[in-house]
């Protein structure tokens, strides 16, 4: 069970998307859910997606801050893998 940063929720990992701050520090959304790095848990929605942004709880599971052109492509890919 993982915890969606968006609306905080508590569901089984394979319903979550994650995305990852990989060692090197770039950020991906991780489609596999097997990729080394931090973490962070969001339900495949863009409601979710936006209020993690919104209340910046993604930078802060991520440990990172996060540019617009980043948060763009990382909402496509979101909106991609919830289809």
């Amino acid at each position: 069970m993982r915890t969606c940063v968006g609306c905080r929720t508590t569901r089984p990992k394979r319903e979550l998307i994650r995305i990852v701050r990989d060692p090197q520090g770039e950020l991906h959304v991780d489609g596999t859910g097997k990729l080394s790095g931090r973490g962070a848990y969001i339900c495949p929605s863009a409601e979710c997606f936006d209020a993690a942004v919104k209340g910046k709880r993604l930078e802060k599971a991520l440990e990172r801050p996060i540019g617009p052109d980043l948060l763009e492509a990382l909402r496509e890919r979101v909106q991609a893998l919830s289809q």
